[in-house]
């Protein structure tokens, strides 16, 4: 590999690792970032019970670069975020916290695996295949509706959120809702 190459490489990879310049959020008026509600997985649980949403869990690490750049730019678009809060209680699950998770009397735990090791319900919710970020979609009786590895783009996201928010899921394949999608992300 040349040097030029590798350099680029280095370079990019730490502007994925940096904090959000705030200044470059400000400069773009479609990006929210904080926006929105996330909550933790047992608080999604109790809202869903007492009013029945279906629950979007973002699986992440502290180390994923695209995992960042999702929650800068997809994320914290105002549209996705909107939306999110209105169909959605949201989760943010870090695949490799300490704490253990009670999910129905089921106990969840991290598991040490040398230098790095990963929770249980990471596992369980992307059945076994885990990839930074996952997307979780769990219907309102907290079953996985779908799984969804790797980085998506806010129109991307926007049709995944609006297919199973509106439960096109349950009549439509998705190749053919997004033919005929319109997105309200620019």
């Amino acid at each position: 590999m040349h040097l030029s190459s590798l350099l680029f490489s280095l370079i990019f990879f730490l502007s994925l690792c940096l904090p959000n310049n705030e200044s470059n959020t400000k400069a773009d008026p479609l990006l929210f970032e904080d926006q929105i509600e996330w909550l933790t997985y047992a608080e999604a649980v109790e809202r869903s019970k007492a009013e029945p949403r279906k629950i979007l869990v973002d699986i992440y690490t502290d180390w994923c670069g695209w995992c960042k750049v999702m929650d800068r730019r997809t994320f914290g678009h105002e549209v996705i975020a909107q939306y999110v809060n209105e169909r959605y209680y949201a989760v943010k699950l870090n695949a490799e916290m300490r704490e253990s998770i009670d999910v129905d009397g089921k106990i969840y735990h991290y598991v040490n695996n040398g230098k790095q090791g990963y929770h249980e319900l990471a596992i369980a919710l992307t059945k076994g295949k885990m990839s930074f970020p996952t997307i979780v979609v769990l219907n309102e009786e907290q079953k996985i509706s779908k799984v969804i590895p790797g980085y998506k783009k806010p129109k991307e996201m926007d049709a995944i959120l609006k297919y199973y928010g509106e439960n096109h899921y349950k009549s439509t394949p998705f190749y053919l809702f997004s033919e005929s999608f319109r997105s309200r992300v620019k």
